[in-house]
This record gives C-alpha cells, structure tokens and sequence, in this order.
C-alpha cells in the first residue's frame, strides 16, 4: 500500500464510521412524494421506461442486499466491524421502504406490501444482473458456514466493492445528476440523496476493510487475496450485461443525458481508484482478473467495452447474435491475451487456432512469458478449435456448460491429449 493511502486508511476508523451513521439518519417515511407524480407523468415514454429499468435494479438490489447482511454481521473478525454492519443493514431496509414508496405513490406500480411491489421489478432484471445477485445470495450462504477470513474478504469484495461501489454507485450518480438539475421530483431526489450518502460510507467501510486484509505481511494477506482474486474471476465476466439495456437500446440512458460509455468509464475509474486506495490495485492481479490494458484510459476501455457489448460479444447471451466484424474480432482477442496464463506454456511456445465456419481464423500464441494474438492460420498449431463464431463466443459465458458444447460438438478441440489439457491451464 501507497504511504497516502495508508494515511488515508489511517484516519478512517470504524468508530467514525459508525457517528457518521447516527448523525446521518433520515427517515424513509416522511419523504414528501406529493409533488412527484406531476414530474414523473411529465417525463417522455422513454424516460418513463428507462426508469422504470434503472429504478427497478436499485429497489430489487437493496431488498437483496438487506435480506443477505446478517452472515457478514456475525462473520465479522471484529465488534467495531459487526456494529458497523448491523447500522448498515438498517440501511438497507430504509433504502427499501423508500423505493417501495416510489414505486407504489409516484410511478403508481406494485401494491401495499413490499412484496407486491418487489414482483413488479422481477421483469426489468436482465442476465447480468441475476447473475451478481444470485452470487450474492449464494456468498451469504456460504458465510453462514465458513467463516474464515478470506471468506469474509470475499464476502466484503462482492457486497461493497462490487454491488455497491461498480453497480450502484455509477447510477446513483448519473440519475441523482439528472432529477436535480431538472427539480422536478423532489422528494425522489431528497431521498436519493441520502441513499447515495449511505452507500458512500458504506463502501468507505469496505474499502477500509479489505485494506487491512490485504495488506501485505498481514496475518493470512495471501490467502486473503487470493480468495478476493478468485471471487473476482468468477463475478466479473457478468458486469457488462448489467449495463446491456433493453433490446440494446442506447435511448434508455442518452434520454437522460449520458451514454452507456459514461456510466461504464465512470464505474471503471472508481474500481481503480478504490483498488489502488486498498493497496492492491488492479494492475498487480494475477493475469485474467481485469483483462485491461492499464495504459488505456477509462475513456478508451468504456468505448471498447461498449462497441462489444452490442455488438453482442459480452453482456446478456442470446440479445444479439455475435458480430464477426474485423474489429470485434480484435477486441476479442486482445482481451484473451490477457486472460490467457503466459506460464502455461512451460516454456516451450503453445499455439492454439480457431477455425470458425462463419467468421475469419484467429490463432494465438503464449511463447517465452508472452502473449500475442492474430488473426489468420498459424503453422503447425498445438490445438485447434473449431467452432461458428456465436457457439465459440457463448462458450465464454460465466454460466456456460462447456463440456456439454464439446459433447454435442458445437466446440471442437483437435490436437494431442496433453496438449487439449492443457488448455485448462491456459485459461484457468
């Protein structure tokens, strides 16, 4: 860790976190949405649909977050920790009474239960995010029996660092940005005010945690970080579907006046800052875990990130039919290179070929600790993979079953046994 951030660090202490709860408490209840409904029924369809997506992930979110707290509350090494956690959790029922007050008052959808009004979001909850939320689910589980430390940073990483801090946050500030500009829905800008002042201290809390978990030479860092690593690899790959909007439409967010790009450089940036503030900043990872080129500005990642998601090759599969286009191809495969484990050659060069019965040939190359991609056939490869493009690309997916592609052969490995085996340690 950088001597600033650890001075940084320093002068956060749980106790101030937890006197920045009581001073800043605020009720849900007495929220005044009486001059909303004319706001909302002022907005064009459009902005109505957006938000009607975008409010949808936030209310559902915090009703998970909430329902899912309690493992942390206990798992926690510390009191002061737990305290702070048991603050936070009341946050997050708050959080949820006041959407459901939205939801049921302003946009006039739902019922008189929370319940009732949670059904209606079910719709708007794309694969993306189902896919963070069900890992959620599944960490609190998992906390409830294994409490260990590295499961707690684990368990801190998917709630503050990535729930919190590279999903709600970004929104929370494009869409605060807007109502307040606009003032046409007060009471929904009051209160979104105070939640995202909530969410500030609550991934204050998590960053400072897992800055004394992972700092190097601390009891268990490396286990720590290495359970963080792995829980990153798993979750991440999910992230840009979450940002996909309905039917690819870019109108969801340029209707209020950011494009996908901002929100996804934006998000970008606050990882690093946060990361680099931990101590363990994201260029350090292990090879795979952000598949970035860290000279590149959040700017230059967002804009690729954005011309792949749809294009169809991330995000929500079956949205769109991947794209095979030149360019496409080479974001592609940039970003393999940088999953791929420059170590599992062995030291001998490795060569593995796509042949695609509908797109252009790739081949890669791991040769001497380095990576290089290019399109075209290589001499002589170790492996080859044929496959069409869209079943070679949906093999990628976090949730995809590979070994059921390669039975059905939809995906296609030539090449020796031990060379095919290899290909696990080439990609993890």
């Amino acid at each position: 860790m950088s001597v600033a951030s650890q001075r940084l660090m320093d002068n956060i202490t749980y106790e101030d976190l937890y006197h920045r709860w009581e001073q800043g408490n605020w009720s849900a209840i007495e929220i005044d949405f009486s001059g909303d409904r004319a706001g909302w029924e002022a907005l064009s369809d459009i902005q109505r649909r957006s938000a009607m997506w975008i409010y949808s992930m936030f209310y559902y979110g915090e009703d998970r977050v909430a329902d899912t707290l309690a493992p942390y509350i206990t798992a926690a090494p510390t009191e002061e920790q737990s305290y702070f956690l048991a603050t936070q959790q009341v946050d997050e029922v708050r959080h949820s009474v006041f959407f459901h007050r939205f939801f049921k008052e302003v946009i006039g959808v739902g019922g008189e239960s929370i319940e009732q009004t949670l059904s209606s979001t079910l719709p708007q909850l794309n694969w993306g995010y189902r896919g963070i939320f069900d890992r959620l689910d599944r960490m609190a589980a998992e906390l409830t029996k294994d409490r260990s430390v590295a499961k707690f940073a684990q368990a801190i990483t998917l709630y503050h660092l990535i729930v919190e801090g590279s999903l709600a946050q970004p929104g929370q500030h494009f869409i605060e940005d807007f109502f307040a500009s606009e003032e046409t829905m007060p009471g929904f800008s009051a209160g979104m005010a105070n939640v995202s002042r909530d969410e500030q201290r609550h991934i204050g809390f998590g960053v400072k945690v897992l800055s004394e978990l992972l700092e190097e030479g601390a009891p268990g860092w490396k286990e720590n970080r290495a359970a963080v690593v792995e829980l990153l690899k798993e979750v991440l790959p999910y992230m840009p579907g979450v940002f996909q909007p309905p039917n690819l439409d870019r109108s969801y967010t340029e209707c209020y006046g950011f494009s996908l790009e901002d929100i996804i450089a934006f998000g970008f940036k606050l990882v690093r800052q946060r990361w680099r503030t931990i101590g363990y900043p994201t260029e350090e990872m292990p090879f795979g875990v952000f598949p970035f080129d860290p000279d590149k500005s959040e700017e230059e990642i967002a804009a690729e990130q954005v011309k792949m998601l749809m294009g169809g090759i991330v995000g929500n599969p079956g949205a769109k039919t991947p794209e095979a286009s030149p360019e496409l191809q080479r974001l592609h495969f940039d970003i393999l290179t940088r999953v791929a484990n420059p170590k599992a050659a062995n030291g001998s060069p490795f060569t593995l070929q796509w042949r695609f019965t509908d797109a252009e040939p790739w081949h890669l190359v791991l040769d001497n600790g380095s990576t290089r991609a290019e399109a075209g056939e290589a001499p002589d490869p170790n492996v080859t993979i044929e496959a069409s493009w869209a079943d070679w690309i949906a093999s990628g997916k976090p949730d995809a079953d590979r070994l059921k592609m390669m039975l059905q052969r939809r995906i296609r490995p030539r090449g020796k046994v031990r060379d095919i085996a290899r290909l696990r340690k080439v990609f993890g």
